[in-house]
């Protein structure tokens, strides 16, 4: 990388890890691809492309994380990175709009045009426009709607908790507070793993107790892809936020360099908003 601090732009040098994280998901794809299809070495080849994919990011992330400490770019980068950063973000928006888009179809002109005397009386006479449905001629099979208050509420306050306390690590590392910064930091990767815990159980309650399953009709299959999606996205923002926590321990991060703490949070603010709307539209409507 460009050790020139006053350069006008920062200008990478090459750099291998692009290559190794693209054979890790390479191999990962191949392996999926060979488990769907029964044969035995899909396993191994989708852990073998995980853990190439783990270390690319070991690499990739400690790499940036000491040009940044040692001063290798300047403001213009920082400016670069925030704004890539914004771009990330959007197109995370634009992915969950899709799906919501999807929800809306469903019930407000999918479901009333099968229930509605024009259609009905020639496709499903016995079609019910109901919310939720497992489908014409109950194709879906017997099932409990998941409430919104139990579980699903439990970690509604446990998102809403972690966007504050990550908002007063914030706080503590721009006032040069490294005991606040390191304590609310780890207290929102905490609330962000016990969320993910949860959902595994809310999942396995659904599965087990309620005949609420991806097979359950478009109710089961929306519900399980919004909910998974934004479960999947806790996951990856909490382990960022642990990358970031370790590195906050180590003593990295100054009130004017911390991009990556900065990105992070943007990130899990962006997810605790999803999930507000996943709460409203997919748990109580």
């Amino acid at each position: 990388m460009s050790t020139h601090a006053h350069d006008a732009y920062y200008i990478p040098n090459k750099a291998v890890w692009p290559i190794i994280g693209t054979a890790g998901l390479l191999t990962t794809l191949v392996g999926f691809a060979n488990f769907l299809n029964g044969n035995d070495i899909g396993i191994s080849l989708m852990l073998l492309g995980l853990v190439i994919f783990i270390v690319m990011l070991t690499g990739w992330f400690t790499l940036q994380a000491n040009e940044s400490e040692t001063g290798m770019y300047n403001k213009g980068v920082g400016i670069s990175y925030r704004m890539g950063m914004m771009w990330f973000i959007f197109s995370e928006v634009m992915f969950f709009a899709v799906f919501f888009g999807v929800l809306w179809y469903t019930r407000n002109l999918s479901v009333p045009w099968l229930g509605s005397e024009a259609t009905g009386e020639f496709l499903w006479p016995s079609f019910e426009a109901v919310w939720p449905t497992n489908g014409p001629a109950e194709v879906g099979g017997e099932f409990e709607p998941m409430g919104a208050f139990g579980l699903p509420f439990i970690n509604t306050a446990l998102l809403l908790t972690s966007g504050w306390t990550c908002t007063k690590a914030h706080h503590g590392l721009l006032a040069k507070n490294r005991d606040d910064l390191i304590k609310y930091l780890a207290a929102t990767v905490a609330l962000g793993f016990i969320f993910v815990i949860l959902q595994a159980i809310e999942y396995h309650e659904a599965y087990t107790e309620m005949g609420l399953t991806l097979g359950s009709g478009i109710y089961g299959s929306t519900f399980f892809m919004l909910t998974g999606f934004h479960g999947f996205h806790v996951c990856v923002g909490a382990i960022i936020l642990s990358v970031v926590l370790f590195r906050s321990w180590k003593g990295h991060f100054t009130p004017e360099n911390h991009f990556a703490f900065e990105g992070a949070a943007w990130y899990w603010h962006f997810v605790d908003v999803v999930w507000l709307g996943l709460f409203i539209f997919v748990y109580i409507i």
